[in-house]
């Protein structure tokens, strides 16, 4: 059965986040969409790590832009594993999963980096397979500048009428919305206009029953993927 849910940098609960096995357990369990973070290498590789810094998720320190991708590989991102890059993980998902992008860019943190992100999809020949996403805007205006035909969404903390005009006009199908901030007149709203709904983070398993009785269209983002897929069996 096909998990309709967000595998939060893969499954972080057993694996070290945002790895090969990471993603490759969110695989095994058939969830649909892989929710992964980019971040950019000094000479320009998407890489696949949450934070900006390899300070929290790795066995060393500093910024992730001053590393080139052979510097970063030699640093152990759990368990052995290395920061993988963004290829790899498309190309071990490819086929298999659609990707959930998360662009981390601030401001003019990674000058390129929508560029050199693109590039990678296309060599990866996964255009239909995965949409980006960021908590920036501008970033995905950008994407959205060089690319007409790629899917795109935008990810908010609260629930706010202003993004409704932007993601028009960005021809944007998915919204990541802290869960705290849902309500029946917002998803009703989205739902009306075509608005593909992402709810993150849940990890609590009254939370996911709450969410999945009264929002079922809604996607859950969870770093627990074993409770959220017995909940979707529970309630199907």
């Amino acid at each position: 059965m096909l998990i309709q849910g967000l595998a939060h940098r893969g499954y972080p609960k057993k694996y070290p986040e945002n790895t090969v096995s990471s993603f490759q357990a969110a695989i095994d369990l058939s969830y649909s969409i892989l929710e992964l973070d980019v971040n950019l290498t000094k000479d320009g590789i998407p890489v696949v790590i949450h934070d900006p810094t390899i300070n929290r998720t790795t066995n060393g320190k500093g910024w992730v832009k001053n590393y080139t991708l052979d510097e970063l590989r030699q640093f152990d991102a759990g368990g052995g594993q290395a920061i993988p890059t963004l290829e790899e993980i498309l190309m071990l998902a490819k086929g298999k999963v659609r990707v959930d992008i998360e662009l981390k860019q601030s401001g003019d943190l990674y000058p390129g980096m929508e560029q050199a992100v693109l590039d990678v999809i296309r060599q990866c020949e996964v255009e239909k397979e995965v949409f980006v996403a960021s908590f920036d805007h501008y970033s995905i205006l950008r994407m959205r500048e060089l690319d007409p035909e790629l899917e795109l969404g935008l990810v908010i903390y609260g629930a706010t009428p202003s993004v409704f005009p932007l993601m028009e006009q960005l021809k944007a199908k998915y919204l990541s919305v802290k869960s705290i901030y849902l309500t029946p007149e917002y998803v009703r709203l989205c739902e009306e206009k075509g608005i593909q709904l992402i709810a993150w983070t849940i990890d609590d398993e009254q939370a996911m029953q709450e969410i999945r009785s009264r929002f079922p269209n809604v996607l859950v983002c969870t770093n627990e993927l074993e409770k959220w897929a017995a909940c979707v069996k529970q309630m199907v």
